[in-house]
């Protein structure tokens, strides 16, 4: 399965939270392929503290890329619309990388599982 790592769990296996390093290598050794959207890098590199650089490019190094196309974006924008027409409001980067997912055929890695309420997307368990 493709898992889309969200910016929550790639700033705990920089910050060596929450045994994500851990769990990381146990979804490479049980054939999972990991990757993320350009949007979850730059988000990355927002709260980036001293010392973490190495530490970024080296999670990086391991991870497939998925930039932001004209596709996901028109499916971004629409399903923020929709929710907002349902009364809720969205991020817009949450719905481009909810809409990255989907795009790419990835589950999403997150701890904000409140974030991607859209039944499209699916949701990899955490632990």
């Amino acid at each position: 399965m493709n898992l889309l790592l969200d910016t929550t769990i790639m700033i705990d296996v920089v910050r060596f939270r929450n045994q994500r390093n851990e769990l990381l290598a146990e979804l490479v050794r049980a054939g999972h392929r990991l990757c993320t959207s350009t949007l979850n890098i730059a988000e990355l590199y927002v709260g980036i503290r001293a010392g973490e650089s190495a530490r970024i490019e080296s999670l990086l190094s391991g991870l497939e890329y998925h930039e932001l196309s004209a596709s996901i974006a028109r499916l971004a924008g629409q399903m923020r619309s929709i929710w907002a027409q349902k009364g809720r409001t969205l991020s817009l980067a949450d719905t481009i990388v909810a809409a990255t997912a989907i795009d790419r055929g990835c589950a999403v890695l997150t701890d904000n599982r409140k974030d991607f309420p859209m039944p499209e997307v699916q949701l990899y368990p955490l632990p």
